[in-house]
């Protein structure tokens, strides 16, 4: 599924026009992604929580080259899914 198609289903499911789910669907990214790259953790219950996590510096290797070269600390985005997304996702198996 795609931008385009997540806001048609957003305009169904809200009653709202396809302009307006638009709106706040780009206006909800915006806003996690901001807060996110300013070392907040956006937490939405039952779907999942978003932040910032900090990568180590590590040894890679060139893969034209095969020389060894310094990969360098870096921040990187991370979603965690919440336990309701999960189970929508995979449901627990019985026993």
């Amino acid at each position: 599924m795609n931008k385009g198609e997540l806001v048609d289903k957003v305009s169904e499911k809200a009653s709202v026009t396809k302009k307006q789910a638009d709106a706040v669907l780009s206006a909800a990214l915006e806003a996690i992604m901001e807060a996110v790259s300013e070392g907040d953790k956006v937490t939405l219950v039952g779907f999942g929580s978003f932040e910032s996590r900090e990568r180590k510096a590590r040894e890679g290797r060139n893969p034209k080259t095969g020389e060894k070269m310094e990969i360098p600390a870096t921040k990187v985005p991370a979603f965690s899914a919440g336990k309701l997304f999960k189970e929508r996702v995979a449901p627990p198996k019985d026993e």
